[in-house]
């Protein structure tokens, strides 16, 4: 229990800081990318995707904690099942179908 409060603590702030259109620099493989790369994604839209999604991570983990508390088994199984299959679903959306690049 005492490991997942500062996660989800960090993943609120994480998902504030996004959806406010900042820390674009914490998120993997865009910071890499040249500054050219950089100006052919939606750089707003990419940072709003990640703010919902760092909110339903944390969602999912609060599930998770709230079964633990409750000593609800199925609970803490389905948010840690949320929270994979989330993971999972970011790293497919994000790199099929260019959906963060820009309309020219």
């Amino acid at each position: 229990m005492w490991i997942l409060l500062p996660i989800i603590g960090l993943f609120i702030m994480l998902g504030i800081i996004f959806r406010t259109g900042r820390g674009a620099s914490l998120i993997a493989g865009y910071n890499t990318m040249s500054e050219a790369d950089k100006a052919a994604y939606d750089r707003r839209a990419l940072l709003k995707f990640m703010g919902y999604m760092m909110f339903f991570l944390s969602f999912s983990l609060i599930l998770s904690l709230i079964g633990e508390l409750y000593q609800l088994k199925y609970l803490i199984y389905a948010g840690f099942l949320m929270f994979f299959i989330t993971i999972i679903f970011i790293v497919i959306f994000m790199n099929t179908g260019n959906r963060f690049k820009k309309l020219r």
